[in-house]
């Protein structure tokens, strides 16, 4: 992702969305592995993480066991400002 569309995402409220995915291995599911997941995201609907979670349930073999997930707003657009200067040094 180029930083001008990040900038972009994050000016339209989007936010850094971290999921730390445990699930059962297919073959061992006694046993708990796992996944992490970052992507930009808007909260409290978090639409790209439902799409992704949606796609392991119908895809992937290894079932869902827990999900645990922090979301951080990078930049709000009232704290953004447009500068119309440039500072030259030597």
């Amino acid at each position: 992702m180029s930083d001008q569309r990040e900038m972009e995402l994050m000016l339209k409220g989007y936010g850094l969305t971290t999921a730390e995915i445990l699930y059962r291995m297919p073959d061992h599911p006694d046993f708990l592995q796992t996944y992490l997941w970052q992507d930009y995201d808007v909260a409290p609907r978090f639409p790209a993480m439902k799409k992704f979670l949606n796609f392991w349930q119908e895809k992937l073999d290894g079932p869902l066991h827990s999900i645990r997930y922090c979301h951080r707003r990078l930049i709000r657009p009232g704290e953004w400002k447009n500068v119309a200067g440039e500072i030259q040094l030597h």
